[in-house]
């Protein structure tokens, strides 16, 4: 997509990775809301129905964009080239990316969980029940190989459509010839965590009883594994029992204190999640500025021409490699184990940004040498395999990532919100790659002063591409210190554990006054 909007619709190199960061990020913020629909309202296999709907149209949509597809039509040319792109074409492209990250984000959410689900209740006997599903992956794995052999972008993006609409048909005539298991919706988490915030705000007035055995409980509570702790005391108002005959009546107004401490976990992570930023950041120059980078390098094996995507693959083999390994070393029974995986993730996005940077300025100087910065669309004589050693640690950011945070929510999360703190991390994740857009900006205006030249031109090799890499660098360096800090700062389940009767006898005859300065206290 990077190049098709560099190639066809001719905009910046900087413009069209914005168009994708920013799609990117949307598309990792959405599962979050996705997942709230699911658990709340739609379920499994709707969210499936809906985004598998969703999914065929954007492409769909996508594919009517390219200039020949509505020639006719619009009255503009067939030709792949900008002025041939009118107002009708642009609304359908973005309308389509749109589409597609709806469509990709409820099949992130639902697709296993309805597997599991038909596993579960031992209907899933014959394969002929979801071949819609193993079509969409045999689509996907012939896609990736055959499709950069494709020139024309109407049929680039044509041949996915006409898949998928036909894998969506075939998934939803399993809907009758075979039903479905459809479990349910049972309640989100995430609403649970905003009634605490109401029933709080309801309560902030009421004075705090003085044993702390008064506040409510529903049955189970004593077996929770998350106990009552220090941390943002002030929340265990939402607790409060106003009216003793019927507890249960408004549960916006009333919160059992397991309910209170998930809250506490969420608000807890918040300085932890914002650590993740700059790992979006890092992440997000994978599939833009390394591709640009790639795009007019010597890709040629003998008399072979090797396709783009060969870097995407041999970046999703670097991270099978890369899972492996963190799977090996946070399987070691250590509270630590993940921090520092993450740690780690964060290691690799500095040397990541540190090889693109030497990279960078390896191939500019080739471009200089070979008088090159005013002809973008001339090979370099610079071969493509400089660049797998900044993919590979790229691999190693995500790997490290994702797994240790998984990892973490496993040891330090009730199961109730794990999917939830996942998925809002991934938001967060998703965030930084928004933020990239930003980045670009402030750092491309920040070069200009002095009457010097942005960094950021319009075509790659009168860019400097390199001193960004710098930057992200130095960011990334710098955001390495303070998660350090932060996760030490941070309390941990075992250590709370440990002392949990301590702090119960502690606060059992704190006064009002006291209980309420603890309040401002992390």
């Amino acid at each position: 997509m990077q190049n098709y909007l560099s190639d066809v619709w001719k905009l910046s190199f900087t413009h069209a990775a914005g168009i994708l960061n920013v799609w990117g990020g949307i598309s990792l913020i959405l599962p979050l809301l996705c997942l709230f629909l699911v658990d709340a309202i739609l379920g499994n296999f709707m969210m499936l129905v809906l985004s598998s709907i969703s999914y065929s149209l954007g492409i769909a949509f996508i594919a009517m964009s390219t200039p020949p597809a509505l020639a006719n039509s619009t009255g503009m040319c067939k030709e792949y080239e900008p002025n041939c792109i009118g107002h009708t074409q642009r609304v359908l492209f973005y309308t389509g990316m749109v589409l597609v990250a709806v469509g990709m984000s409820g099949n992130a959410i639902s697709l296993k969980p309805f597997l599991a689900e038909q596993n579960y209740n031992m209907r899933l006997r014959s394969i002929k029940q979801l071949p819609g599903l193993i079509f969409v992956v045999l689509v996907a794995l012939v896609g990736a190989i055959a499709l950069p052999y494709i020139k024309p972008w109407s049929l680039r993006f044509g041949i996915p459509a006409i898949c998928t609409a036909f894998a969506t048909i075939i998934f939803l005539s399993g809907w009758c010839w075979h039903p479905y298991v459809k479990e349910p919706p049972n309640g989100s988490p995430l609403t649970n965590v905003c009634r605490v915030f109401v029933a709080f705000s309801f309560n902030i007035r009421k004075p705090y009883p003085l044993d702390a055995n008064h506040l409510y409980r529903r049955e189970g509570d004593e077996d929770q594994t998350f106990k009552r702790t220090r941390f943002l005391r002030c929340l265990e108002k939402a607790a409060i029992v106003m009216n003793p005959e019927d507890p249960e009546r408004n549960k916006w107004k009333l919160c059992s204190v397991s309910e209170v401490e998930e809250a506490k976990i969420a608000v807890r992570m918040v300085p932890m999640w914002l650590t993740f930023i700059i790992c979006g950041i890092v992440s997000s120059i994978g599939n833009t500025y390394f591709l640009e980078q790639a795009n007019n390098m010597n890709r040629k094996i003998g008399t072979w021409n090797v396709p783009l995507p060969i870097l995407l693959l041999f970046f999703k083999s670097a991270k099978l490699f890369f899972d492996f390994c963190a799977t090996k070393y946070l399987s070691t029974p250590n509270e630590h184990a993940p921090p520092k995986g993450i740690a780690m993730g964060m290691v690799f996005s500095i040397l990541c940004c540190i090889t693109a940077a030497r990279m960078e300025t390896r191939r500019l100087n080739v471009i200089r040498n070979h008088d090159l910065l005013d002809k973008p669309d001339e090979d370099i004589p610079m071969r493509i395999y400089w660049l797998l050693f900044q993919f590979f640690l790229l691999a190693g950011l995500d790997s490290y990532f994702k797994k240790s945070v998984v990892k973490f929510y496993e040891v330090q999360a009730p199961e109730s919100m794990r999917n939830y703190l996942e998925y809002l991390t991934n938001a967060v994740n998703g965030l930084g790659f928004i933020c990239s857009v930003l980045s670009v900006y402030v750092v491309g205006k920040i070069s200009e002063r002095g009457g010097r030249p942005n960094w950021f031109q319009f075509t790659l090799n009168r860019s400097r591409l390199d001193r960004y890499y710098w930057v992200l660098a130095g960011l990334s360096s710098v955001n390495l210190l303070v998660f350090i800090l932060v996760a030490l700062c941070y309390r941990y389940k075992n250590r709370d554990a440990q002392n949990e009767v301590e702090e119960d006898r502690e606060t059992s005859g704190l006064s009002n006054d006291i209980v309420q300065s603890c309040c401002s206290c992390f």
